[in-house]
């Protein structure tokens, strides 16, 4: 139920207004006195502060003042006579949503409180969403804790807050996008737009529109103006993936607009000024391709003041027992049917396998296996075939590597426990050193040396 302040020295229109929007179920406070409104407003938090302009002492204007300083999104309406509508409208610049003409219609006052309580919703839960964002791509959601990732979250971490220029290289499926979004999320530009194009995915002669939009006419088929990608990321960050994708002539034009933050749309003249920060991202080598004179020499530079390579899974293959049971927990969720482990050949077979695909490949087979497999436990012949194969080095009755049978909880917890020792000998046994080798607080790390049951009598307390 919405709480909502009416403020008025007129006692009748007070209560006129308070059985209005009683009767529509809105629970209703009143103050007769822009003094008593803000002393309300001191000790109580509103939804709607609806007030009367023109009151002696403290006016209308001051409540809406006092009201948006302590609480920004309250919403506040306006009660005006018709002399005093000029006011009412510097109100709304200050902050007010609407105002409302003496004397009080029933109806309209129903239309513009409820409209006005419909766009408090829709903002906080736009806040809300941009929120879970944030949290969704922080740098310390990106599974993993070998030393290859940790470089990643120190570049991240790093580079979030500034506007520097990021170039993203990799294998395919290594999660450069998820890297990209991580630095846009985490930087002051989070709460403006984040717009990716594969540059790689659009036709050649689609792509300079896409970017930079195009004015009706431009060419056969733009039957109307076109905003481009450039247009609709302005003030926050425009991602190219697949950059080595893009074509020479193109290149040139995106060179001006890293340099200068200025472009024109396709068939127009009028120069359009933008606030971008730029990221890109590529599977290709491009020191190759500049010299197979594929890719411009000059933008290579403007691109590459940031560089992150991502390490292949290969190379990070520590990581996979995590990445397993990330995935697991992200497709099961909500199944009555789970799998809770894999046999030692399978997981064997899953350490060994190259990844050629990398992580995606890993969550694209971690899926395959919560839908086909029918037993708890995932055995080596429920794997796809590439993985069992592994150039024919992987075979059930090879020695085990975890036991007997693998619970993947178990496992997880014994690979995270070797960790947690690894960093406390590598800084003598002093928590808050260890934490900031493992990227986590210091209470977290306490917290799971005792659910590991690891031994603190050599662990300094500092």
């Amino acid at each position: 139920m919405s709480k909502i302040l009416i403020v008025d020295d007129n006692p009748e229109v007070l209560k006129l207004i308070e059985n209005i929007l009683e009767s529509n179920d809105y629970k209703v406070r009143t103050a007769s006195s822009g003094k008593s409104a803000i002393k309300e407003l001191e000790s109580y938090e509103y939804d709607m502060v609806l007030t009367d302009l023109m009151m002696p002492d403290v006016d209308g204007m001051q409540v809406l003042e006092y009201t948006k300083s302590k609480t920004p999104r309250t919403m506040c309406i306006i009660l005006t006579g018709h002399g005093t509508i000029k006011s009412s409208v510097e109100a709304i610049k200050k902050g007010a949503f609407d105002y409302i003409t003496k004397p009080v219609s029933p109806s309209e006052l129903l239309i513009i409180v409820e409209k006005a309580l419909k766009f408090k919703n829709l903002e906080e839960e736009n806040i809300r969403l941009k929120k879970e964002l944030k949290g969704k791509y922080h740098y310390t959601n990106i599974v993993g804790t070998s030393n290859a990732i940790k470089k990643i979250y120190d570049l991240i971490e790093k580079v979030s807050d500034t506007d520097g220029t990021v170039l993203i290289t990799g294998a395919s499926g290594t999660g450069k996008e998820l890297i990209a979004r991580s630095i846009h999320y985490n930087s002051q530009r989070g709460d403006k737009p984040l717009v990716v194009i594969n540059c790689g995915a659009v036709p050649e002669t689609l792509l300079e529109s896409e970017l930079f939009g195009h004015e009706k006419g431009a060419f056969t088929g733009a039957y109307k103006k076109r905003i481009g990608r450039f247009e609709i990321a302005n003030g926050g960050t425009i991602f190219l993936d697949e950059i080595g994708e893009m074509s020479p002539a193109l290149q040139i034009k995106l060179l001006r607009v890293l340099q200068e933050q200025q472009f024109e749309r396709v068939g127009g003249t009028k120069t359009l000024h933008v606030d971008l920060r730029f990221i890109a991202a590529t599977n290709k080598n491009l020191t190759t391709a500049i010299n197979m004179e594929k890719f411009r020499e000059d933008l290579y530079y403007r691109l590459n003041v940031i560089p992150i390579k991502v390490p292949s899974l290969k190379q990070r293959t520590s990581d996979i027992p995590l990445l397993i049971d990330h995935f697991l927990k992200k497709f099961q969720k909500g199944k009555k049917k789970k799998i809770s482990g894999f046999s030692q050949q399978a997981m064997s077979a899953m350490m060994t396998y190259e990844w050629p695909g990398n992580v995606r490949e890993l969550e694209n087979v971690i899926k395959r296996l919560t839908i086909l497999c029918e037993g708890p436990v995932v055995n080596f012949d429920d794997l796809p075939e590439n993985v069992r194969d592994v150039n024919g080095s992987i075979h059930p009755d090879e020695s085990v590597i975890f036991g007997n049978e693998l619970d993947l909880n178990e496992a997880v917890q014994d690979y995270e426990k070797r960790i947690i020792l690894e960093a406390l000998e590598k800084s003598n046994w002093v928590k808050s050193k260890a934490a900031k080798l493992l990227n986590i607080n210091r209470t977290t790390l306490v917290a799971k040396i005792k659910k590991q049951n690891i031994e603190i009598d050599k662990v300094v307390s500092a």
